[in-house]
């Protein structure tokens, strides 16, 4: 088992092409691995858990959960100790602390990318069906969905839907007379980047193309129903219609001149969000949690008033348009002593609608409770700044989504981490800046990906 896990954090080819062993220094790194902040919430006589995640702003959020908790719940207090670590630190050190048998939390942030490697044979996390039991009828699917063991078992809470919108620059599109409300299509779209191109004689480019990110494949796979992980259970598999037409459209953006490559890789990225804040990047798809990037970061927040969110293109109308993309489940381990107790608190703080307006107000998420999506008070209250910052309330267009059934589904399994860090590091690179073609990138992948999973 033990090996099995470590199998997971390590590259074993490169283990193997050095001839040696990296178990025991990967153990001592995860081992040695400090919080970047500490900070204790709660009485000192209240029953005491141990949480870690890899955000600050989450530990914000779960610190006020424990002192409203606290305030409703004078025979459950609550004292809860927050560590910050840095991504791959944390992820590492849990790991091997719930291998080892010691030194795990009682409550832990795992990132949606992560979460496979803890939900197989053995698994490590508490039970927390019975205790969303109470949400489970108002919460997206979905999202519980995939922080679950394969036989239904929820192990993890979600943050977030994660909804995938698409960006528009609106004040570009109105200075150059171009109408972005009327594409429905990705043909519609490429159409608007062509007179876009002509009016800002080659300045502005329609969107970015990514080289070390995933998300426009996710979109395109949603929208044809397809899945390269092959789902729970299933078989991998990249040669997928959706991938390759999606990839052969950005392909000819680029040669057309009118999209450029994202910069740093990927439209997250402080590189990428220059061109977008000085209006080189007109629009882009990217998931309803981006909403806090502009403002959370200084060169955003002058784009305030300039920015407008629909629904993202589709290749045929019809289909869905959107996919929820990242995410964090939160789990109670099996070191925790009161697990009971430690995941009442956890649903309540991140599924209630005490939880989920601050996840809404403080974090920007669009959350997983369905029930909070019309309801005016919560979704279009103006002293919330995410709707006043865009031209649209944001949960206007989820609404949209919703009715729609809109909102497709691609799974995470053991299978994502080989296939994404490929695509990322080889065959988006091949194709959109050596020109490789398209057919011929996913053979690449697909026969690595195969010899990788065998």
């Amino acid at each position: 088992m033990k090996k099995k896990w470590l199998a997971l954090l390590m590259c074993g080819a490169m283990a193997a092409s050095m001839g040696v062993s990296v178990y025991a220094d990967e153990e001592a790194d995860a081992a040695e691995a400090e919080a970047t902040a500490v900070t204790t919430v709660g009485p000192e006589d209240g029953t005491h858990f141990e949480l870690w995640t890899f955000v600050d702003l989450h530990n914000e959020f779960y610190a006020k959960m424990v002192e409203e908790w606290n305030e409703l719940n004078p025979d459950k207090q609550l004292n809860v100790t927050f560590s910050t670590y840095p991504y791959g630190d944390m992820h590492n050190k849990l790991m091997m602390s719930l291998q080892a048998g010691s030194g795990a939390p009682d409550i832990c942030d795992i990132e949606i990318g992560q979460f496979p490697n803890y939900t197989g044979v053995d698994c490590p996390l508490y039970d927390l069906t019975d205790a969303l039991a109470p949400y489970e009828d108002t919460m997206v699917q979905s999202r519980l969905d995939v922080y679950s063991k394969e036989d239904g078992t929820r192990v993890g809470v979600p943050t977030h839907v994660g909804a995938t919108v698409m960006y528009w620059n609106a004040e570009i599109f109105e200075e150059y007379g171009l109408d972005y409300k009327s594409v429905k299509t990705w043909d519609d779209y490429t159409a608007l980047g062509e007179q876009l191109k002509e009016a800002s004689n080659g300045e502005v480019y329609l969107t970015s193309v990514d080289t070390g990110g995933v998300d426009w494949m996710w979109i395109a796979m949603a929208e044809y129903g397809e899945d390269w992980t092959g789902g729970p259970g299933g078989t991998p598999n990249v040669q997928l219609e959706s991938v390759e037409k999606m990839m052969t459209m950005q392909q000819q953006w680029l040669n057309d001149g009118i999209a450029m490559i994202s910069t740093d890789g990927h439209t997250d990225t402080d590189g990428c969000r220059v061109p977008i804040s000085e209006g080189k990047i007109a629009s882009f798809p990217k998931a309803m949690w981006y909403m806090s990037r502009f403002t959370g970061y200084e060169a955003m927040k002058t784009l305030e008033g300039k920015f407008d969110i629909t629904t993202v293109p589709v290749f045929e109308e019809g289909q869905k348009c959107s996919v929820g993309i990242g995410g964090t489940g939160t789990v109670v381990t099996n070191e925790c002593e009161n697990p009971e107790l430690a995941a009442e608190w956890l649903a309540w703080a991140k599924c209630s609608p005490e939880g989920e307006a601050h996840i809404w107000a403080d974090l920007g998420f669009d959350v997983c409770n369905t029930a909070l999506w019309s309801d005016e008070e919560f979704a279009y209250d103006e002293s919330n700044i995410y709707n006043t910052f865009f031209r649209v309330k944001p949960y206007e267009v989820l609404n949209e989504l919703a009715e729609a059934d809109a909102i497709g589904t691609v799974y995470t399994t053991s299978a994502s981490p080989t296939i994404n860090d490929y695509m990322c590091t080889t065959t988006l690179n091949y194709v959109f800046e050596d020109g490789m073609d398209v057919a011929e990138a996913l053979q690449d992948a697909q026969d690595y990906i195969d010899m990788e999973l065998s």
